[in-house]
């Protein structure tokens, strides 16, 4: 990192250099802009006005830019790192999505493929959350802000709090012995899961699986099995107003009765019928999931699989046919609508969102060859190819891996701004409002705003520069050369004003 910080510096002085430079020939480049390139090798672009500046070197594969006072750098795809000023935070990967790093006021985060984490609170934040360690499945440590600390080293002894829905979780050479505690009921086993006892204020039960176990509480639930799952009866929310009878015969027939709905099968899966009186539905299954139909007020259903499939309901609705050929799905509330369409899985996607308040986003990609974006800004993109973004959409396959093979890059606005770039910015376009600049390396270079017209051949081996009727010719790179002509009264000479290519 300390090399590369020092080459960075290094290059920030020769483009600086080459701003004076651009400045001699008549181009004021710290006031308005400054443009860079030297393809394959640097990219530089800033633009003061818009507090931006960005390097790239040896085209995607490192990145520095700042915009404002947030910051990025990459050194792609083993480390790329941002800084968001607002928020006050840092977040890095590092060779994507192998490990992450989170920085923040409030707490400090280290991940490695979800199996070693460790999580580190300021004081006074963090009370939604916990610190801790883990290394799964061997080691975990943290503190419960209801049982204190814990700590666990798998398999031979440990303890776990509010971990894995269970209120405390103890073991000792598990599956050995193992000892779990949820809402007052503690259950034993051993040499999990065969064998296990549970006891709690008027509750008790064992099971010697899988050939026989009981358990009950009294006035709450009643349950029994035998050879499970070949046999299973239970009678459960016997507390409430709709306690639930339950019997489970394998595959010959189950059934479960309640006084508002009653759902029976015989021969599981071949037939099957369910009653919902509350909620006035009815559901038919013949040989599931093959038909199913589902009538009621609230919603709907009908599969055919796998032909057809619709479903509907106060918030959403669900259609496709031959599945997975074509893939239909909307959801929405008050405030907001999602709209989602996919063709053969994951070979065409289109997913539309949309707010109230008239904001909308869209996101499309057709499996090899593109992804299309729009923002809620209204700034659209469009990248090719896309071997990966189609069926794994994460940003950071976007930051750390996708500009290797994003050959052409587009990104425009309705207001007519533009930037292409191919090849890395080998060739690239920007238009902004008046302001146009594209380059062909090293062929030729253009570049023109109201107050001048700038055409280069060969990075500057011949040039021709029109200052408002002043127009000058060069050659040799010499940042003089003849001229005729006279500026019109009032006239500034000034560069383009931002960055082109796509950032």
């Amino acid at each position: 990192m300390f090399v590369t910080t020092r080459f960075c510096i290094v290059m920030l002085l020769v483009l600086c250099a080459a701003g004076v430079a651009r400045a001699a020939e008549g181009e004021p480049a710290a006031t308005a802009g400054t443009i860079f390139t030297f393809w394959p090798l640097v990219d530089y672009r800033d633009s003061p006005a818009d507090g931006f500046r960005s390097l790239s070197i040896l085209g995607p594969l490192f990145k520095w830019q700042q915009r404002g006072e947030d910051r990025e750098l990459a050194l792609r795809p083993f480390f790329f790192r941002t800084e968001d000023a607002h928020r006050q935070t840092v977040d890095t990967t590092y060779l994507y999505p192998l490990a992450a790093t989170h920085e923040s006021p409030e707490m400090s985060r280290a991940d490695f493929l979800n199996i070693f984490s460790t999580a580190t609170f300021r004081k006074g934040e963090g009370e939604e959350e916990e610190p801790g360690t883990q290394f799964l499945p061997f080691y975990s440590s943290g503190i419960s802000k209801k049982y204190g600390p814990y700590t666990a080293v798998a398999p031979f002894y440990g303890t776990l709090y509010e971990r894995f829905w269970r209120d405390e979780i103890h073991f000792v050479l598990f599956p050995l012995y193992s000892r779990t505690v949820k809402k007052g009921t503690t259950t034993r086993h051993f040499l999990y899961p065969f064998v296990s006892i549970t006891e709690g204020e008027r509750e008790s039960g064992f099971d010697v699986w899988p050939l026989y176990g009981q358990s009950a509480k009294e006035g709450v639930y009643q349950k029994r099995f035998v050879l499970w799952p070949l046999y299973w009866q239970e009678t459960t929310e016997m507390d409430t107003e709709s306690p639930t009878e339950s019997l489970f015969l394998l595959p010959f027939y189950t059934s479960s009765v309640s006084p508002t709905r009653t759902s029976r099968y015989v021969l599981w899966p071949f037939f099957g019928h369910m009653v919902d009186s509350k909620a006035g539905e009815e559901k038919w299954d013949i040989l599931w999931p093959f038909y199913q139909t589902l009538r009621g007020p609230e919603r709907s259903a009908t599969r055919v699989f796998p032909f057809y499939y619709d479903y509907r309901d106060r918030e959403q609705e669900r259609t496709w046919y031959l599945w997975p050929v074509y893939n239909h799905e909307a959801f929405w509330s008050e405030h907001y609508r999602m709209e989602k369409t996919r063709v053969l899985s994951y070979l065409f996607w289109d997913k539309q969102e949309s707010w109230r308040d008239g904001t909308t986003r869209r996101w499309s990609a057709l499996w090899p060859f593109y992804v299309y974006s729009r923002d809620p800004r209204g700034v659209k993109s469009l990248s090719i190819p896309a071997p990966v973004e189609p069926v794994l959409n994460r940003d950071g396959i976007d930051r750390s891996w996708a500009p290797f093979w994003r050959l052409y890059q587009q990104r425009w606005n309705d207001q007519g701004d533009s930037a292409v770039s191919f090849l890395w910015n080998l060739y690239w376009h920007e238009v902004r409002g008046e302001e146009l600049a594209y380059e062909l390396f090293p062929l030729v270079a253009y570049r023109s705003t109201e107050e001048q017209r700038n055409l280069r051949f060969l990075k500057g081996l011949v040039g021709y520069r029109n200052e408002r009727g002043r127009k000058i010719l060069s050659f040799l790179w010499l940042p003089f050369g003849i001229s005729w002509g006279e500026s019109e009264p009032g006239s500034t000479a000034a560069a383009v004003k931002g960055a082109g290519g796509v950032r």
